[in-house]
């Protein structure tokens, strides 16, 4: 990253390559603990690289980097920073049902049809990529999932780690990322165990098992009647978004009644268990304060 900003600084201009056969390759990740370790590491160096003198805002008034080359960079050093939303918008649904309160319109109200139409538009228009480049459907599932899964997990501990770093409380530490050293053919992926998401005791699977488990929580106590009472209602958009969630953090749902490397492991469940239970809590003591 840092290569190509200086390099484009000097007032470079690159130009994209793709010959057929495809020349330009680089290795997987072996598993999903390393293809998470990976991200967070990714994420942890972006932010270092945004926090820096080799910022590419400083490079676009000092030096020859362009405007739009300061945008694409910026897009991709913010990984760490958008880890902060997704986390907010995972656990916004939750809170809104313990609190039975709501965040959308009513089904019945006009101002629906806005967050509707965003979404539709959003979705459909990255479902015409991956059909335009002749990717499956369920690839484009499978990855818009994985990137609420990195997004709240890998990229989140990655800004963790910088800002410890810049409290002095910690440093850096690169982790090294099994690989596949070979390539692999469709026949690799066709067997019975290829789908099932591979689980470690490693803390980027805390904050994705802890979300679940709210929703799951949330769900739960909506069916039996055991939300907040008093509040102005939670309508059919938060659960919704609630059940979009747990479809997007099925292979940790799945992964809760598995065992081995498929299955969480006990220690990961039990620190989600205690973080969902905080959340939870502190959801019903903000409606105490506020009635």
């Amino acid at each position: 990253m840092i290569t190509g900003m200086m390099i484009h600084a000097k007032g470079w201009r690159s130009g994209y390559c793709s010959p057929d056969p495809r020349a330009f390759l680089g290795c997987g990740a072996l598993a999903d603990p390393a293809a998470m370790s990976q991200q967070k590491r990714w994420a942890t160096g972006f932010l270092e690289i945004l926090f820096s003198k080799t910022n590419p805002i400083f490079a676009c008034f000092t030096s020859k980097l362009q405007f739009r080359q300061c945008l694409a960079y910026l897009w991709i050093l913010i990984w760490g920073l958008r880890s902060i939303p997704e986390v907010c918008y995972a656990a916004l649904p939750a809170y809104c049902i313990i609190t039975n309160s709501s965040f959308l319109p009513k089904i019945q109200e006009l101002g629906i049809c806005i967050p509707v139409t965003l979404i539709v538009i959003y979705k459909v228009y990255t479902l015409s990529d991956y059909i335009r480049i002749g990717f499956p459907i369920d690839s484009w599932w499978v990855n818009s999932c994985m990137e609420r899964i990195f997004a709240t997990g890998a990229w989140f501990l990655g800004l963790l780690n910088v800002i410890l770093k810049f409290l002095g409380l910690s440093e850096t530490i690169f982790e090294i990322t099994q690989k596949f050293h070979q390539p692999r053919t469709p026949a690799d992926d066709c067997g019975e165990d290829d789908d099932k998401m591979i689980f470690d005791e490693s803390p980027v699977f805390i904050p994705g098992t802890t979300i679940l488990l709210v929703h799951v929580t949330a769900l739960a106590m909506a069916l039996l009647g055991l939300e907040a009472q008093g509040g102005q209602g939670t309508g059919l958009g938060e659960f919704f978004c609630s059940t979009y969630v747990v479809l997007c953090f099925l292979p940790f749902l799945q992964g809760l009644f598995r065992r081995g490397k498929y299955g969480i492991p006990l220690p990961t469940i039990c620190k989600s268990s205690a973080l969902a239970l905080l959340f939870v809590h502190l959801c019903k003591m903000s409606t105490i304060s506020v009635n």
